[in-house]
């Protein structure tokens, strides 16, 4: 049976692959984004396009500009449409860039989130609240691993309590999870935050480490290499987390905390070395210090994802990258005259 889902940050890496899986099953979608200049949004539109062109039930999607901390947008959004599931991926993303301008991370990443809670459980308009439990839809949130910190506990396991974050990014998703908590027991909403490790694949973002690379190969774009490449990561395929991501709309589980990850970390200057095998060019990137709010090493425990949502990565990260480095010289070579 088709589900009715308000799918956030749709125009964005993680949204669109979403929503994309989402309408291929027969879902009807309402994608909600602002197409903030993070990056720069004909990126965004472009990644609606494909969206759009991936579906032959078009009619199924419904994409509405727009912010969520815009309450009346919300709250139109809530009454207009009988949502049975919510994935919440818009935010304000980056550990380093969430240094500079504290106010907006928190503001976007908790204060956006608080409004999609109102609007869950019915308190933009009050008259909703009345309607039975079974008409909250089941809220799917997207976290992150840096809320982990420099925790000593590897591989990163989601009982850790993750109190010491070292960004206002990570601080303000870690917080979030907790609101998601407080709206579970005051109201019985369902409520997963899915804690996302290193994702790469087709239509990443441009301040993403394998797009970076790929940049620096053919554009010569200067870009850091953080403790000369001795720092793990968990790269995570997008196939793989989209497919938890819909294991986690279905699955109405009261309040948990999942992580997402291949569960094989790889050490980051292996990982430019395997793009730089795969393009058959040399990468020159410039050495830099580890920054205080990075960690040298991301490792997911995935046995809680594998047990509640059925959870299983398949690809490997070289099949991975290949398929990026396929869709980049497609997308971003052919568009930069590359």
């Amino acid at each position: 049976m088709s589900k009715t889902i308000l799918v956030t940050g749709a125009a964005g890496f993680i949204g669109s692959h979403v929503a994309q899986a989402l309408l291929a099953r027969g879902d009807v979608v309402v994608g909600l984004d602002n197409l903030n200049d993070y990056y720069d949004p004909a990126r965004k539109r472009a990644n609606l396009q494909e969206v759009e062109r991936s579906t032959f039930h078009v009619s199924r999607f419904t994409f509405v500009e727009g912010d969520i901390r815009d309450r009346a947008l919300i709250s139109h959004l809530f009454t207009a449409y009988r949502f049975d599931a919510l994935v919440h991926l818009a935010a304000m993303a980056g550990v380093r860039v969430s240094i500079q301008d504290p106010a907006l991370y928190y503001d976007v990443n908790l204060n956006g989130t608080l409004v999609l809670l109102d609007g869950a459980v019915g308190r933009l308009y009050p008259s909703a609240i009345r309607n039975p439990q079974s008409a909250i839809p089941n809220f799917v949130f997207a976290s992150t691993s840096s809320v982990y910190g420099a925790t000593r506990q590897i591989p990163f396991v989601e009982t850790d309590p993750c109190s010491r974050p070292l960004a206002p990014y990570p601080a303000s998703k870690r917080a979030a999870e907790l609101l998601g908590y407080t709206y579970h027991h005051l109201y019985g909403l369902n409520f997963t935050a899915l804690r996302f490790f290193t994702v790469y694949g087709p239509r990443g973002r441009p301040d993403m480490m394998a797009y970076k690379v790929a940049d620096n190969i053919y554009f010569g774009r200067e870009v850091p290499l953080y403790n000369n490449g001795q720092m793990h990561r968990d790269w995570t395929y997008i196939d793989d987390v989209v497919q938890g991501v819909v294991a986690a709309v279905d699955r109405p589980l009261g309040y948990e905390v999942i992580n997402l990850s291949r569960g094989e970390p790889v050490l980051l200057a292996d990982f430019v070395r395997l793009i730089e095998e795969l393009t058959g060019r040399k990468a020159r990137l410039v050495p830099a210090p580890m920054p205080e709010a990075d960690i040298p090493y991301t490792y997911a425990d995935i046995s809680k994802a594998r047990r509640l949502l059925d959870y299983e990565p398949t690809l490997s990260v070289r099949e991975g990258v290949a398929r990026f480095l396929a869709w980049y010289e497609r997308a971003v070579l052919a568009g930069e005259g590359g």
